[in-house]
Formats: C-alpha cells, sequence, structure tokens
C-alpha cells in the first residue's frame, strides 16, 4: 500500500508549489514549438492528441490565445476548462512512499529518507507523479525484478514524466533509453532527469515506442497503450532472461496480454491489480 507523508509531519519545510491554478484551451490543429514565444510567462506546456493541441497557463490567457489564433489562422479554439492542480493530479501534492521509493516534489524537503530511495518528481501538468496504480504497482515490479536479479539496461517505453526510467536508474541499472511520442513528455522527463543528476544514465527520445522496439535491453518497461504492448510482444525479439514490466490493462487486455506472453514463452513471475480493474505483469522468457 501506497503511503502519503503528510507535510505537517515530515517536512523540514515546505515551498510554495509552483502550480495552483491550471487554465486550458482546446485547440483544433497542432501548435508548433515556434509559436510558444507569443504565449507569455504563464504558459505550462502543451499537450499534443492527434490533430489537436491542449495548451495549459497558469493564469487566463484570452488576449494570448487572440494573438496566436492571429498568427495561425489554422487553428481553432474549441473549448477552454479550469482545475486546480491538485483536482489535475487526482490528488495530493505530498512526499509519496512507494516500496523503497520516497518520490518527492522539488519544491519539498523531507527531514530522512533513510533506508529509501529518493526521487524529485515534478510532474509539471503531465500525469505520472506516483499516484495511478499502474505507476505504483510498476514501482513495485521494478523492486521485485531488482531483488530478483540484477538489470543493466533498460527500455521505457511512454516514460511520461520519467518517474520509471528514475527509478530503475536509481536502483542500478546502467543504461536507460525512455521513449514518448509526446514532445511534452520529454521535455517534463528531461527536467526531471536533470533534478536526479542522472544525465549520464538516462536517455530520453521524442518518437512513437514502435521505433524502439529493437533497442538492446534486458529489461522492458511498457506502462502503455493495450495496442502497443500487443505489437511489442509481437514484433520484439526477446532474448533468454530478457524480463518485462508490462502495466495499463484493464480487465479483458490483461487476459489477452497473458496468453501472448505464454504464447511467446513468458514465465510470468508475478502479477499485480488493483481493484481487479488495472493489471500489472513481470515476466521472463525462459
Amino acid at each position: 500500500m501506497a503511503e502519503l507523508i503528510a507535510s505537517s509531519e515530515n517536512m523540514e519545510e515546505t515551498v510554495v508549489v509552483p502550480y495552483r491554478d491550471l487554465y486550458i484551451y482546446l485547440l483544433n490543429g497542432l501548435v508548433r514549438e515556434d509559436d510558444e514565444v507569443v504565449l507569455g510567462d504563464a504558459f505550462l506546456g502543451n499537450w499534443v492528441e492527434g490533430d489537436s493541441s491542449f495548451l495549459f497557463f497558469e493564469k487566463p490567457a484570452d488576449r494570448v490565445l487572440i494573438q496566436l489564433l492571429k498568427r495561425r489562422s489554422d487553428l481553432e479554439l474549441v473549448d477552454d476548462y479550469y482545475f486546480t492542480y491538485e483536482q489535475w493530479q487526482g490528488g495530493g501534492l505530498d512526499a509519496l512512499r512507494i516500496e523503497g521509493f520516497l518520490i518527492v516534489p522539488p519544491w519539498e524537503k523531507t527531514f530522512s529518507t533513510e533506508g529509501l530511495i529518493r526521487i524529485l518528481l515534478d510532474p509539471g501538468v503531465v500525469f505520472g507523479n506516483g499516484l495511478h496504480p499502474t505507476t505504483r504497482d510498476c514501482l513495485r515490479a521494478i523492486v521485485c525484478a531488482h531483488r530478483q536479479r540484477h538489470f543493466s539496461r533498460v527500455l521505457d517505453l511512454g516514460t511520461g514524466t520519467g518517474v520509471l526510467a528514475l527509478a530503475v536508474a536509481c536502483i542500478g541499472a546502467e543504461r536507460v533509453l525512455a521513449a514518448d511520442l509526446n514532445p511534452l513528455c520529454i521535455r517534463t522527463a528531461n527536467k526531471n532527469v536533470s533534478l536526479n543528476g542522472l544525465e549520464e544514465i538516462i536517455e530520453l527520445i521524442e518518437g512513437p515506442a514502435e521505433d524502439f522496439f529493437d533497442k538492446r535491453a534486458d529489461l522492458v518497461v511498457a506502462n502503455i497503450h493495450h495496442a502497443v504492448i500487443r505489437d511489442l510482444l509481437d514484433r520484439r525479439v526477446f532474448r533468454k532472461k530478457d524480463r518485462v514490466i508490462i502495466s495499463g490493462l484493464m480487465r479483458s487486455q490483461a487476459r489477452e496480454v497473458k496468453t501472448q506472453l505464454v504464447s511467446r514463452h513468458f514465465r510470468i513471475l508475478r502479477e499485480w491489480d488493483h481493484d481487479m480493474t488495472w493489471f500489472t505483469f513481470l515476466a521472463e522468457i525462459g
């Protein structure tokens, strides 16, 4: 069970959280990096989803959006939303202990991390602060895999904030290749890699997961869409003793993937489920 650590009891000091209010604007069309020069200091990031862009600001940005739409007549404002940062991330912003990891926002400091591996994580506006059940179970699977046998090279597909890449690097991986299709994820993950001083171990690349299926790794971590997991297990050439951590699966998907793992001669070492809704597998090819 993940344990939230109350800042009032265990925090040396609490720095003001840099994100409080989120103003989100949904646009039809892709906002390019060179468009961001007109978005101002309140701009936090651009989440690209298909042919749409979600622009995040810490203050209302109607005037800025007017400037952008004048600059790019092919863009169309569809809707706007407001959330508190806590609502957006789906929970509190205190330090989070999972297995032997202590995930700490960089604006907080703890009294003691004795016996714990400390990971600084600024999720920005990207999902992946450790609260989602699949993230928690992937961290448990990483610890389980490490206890069973050391892994040296890791491939992290759909890295998001980079939290799983950071975890395997902190626990002893020598090289980690982390990929994500979304440029905002790569930007956020890069920041987190720097916060933890792991630039020499973790390499971040923007691109679809399928482009990295053939990259060398003795542990593949894939907390990603079901269709990508299916393709990974179909197309990747696994070597004897290679291991995978597969997550992000709902019940019917998990049954299908389990069958697929067995057909590829994997042995299920351990599995986790959250309320019989989200499923995670640690498996080894034998």
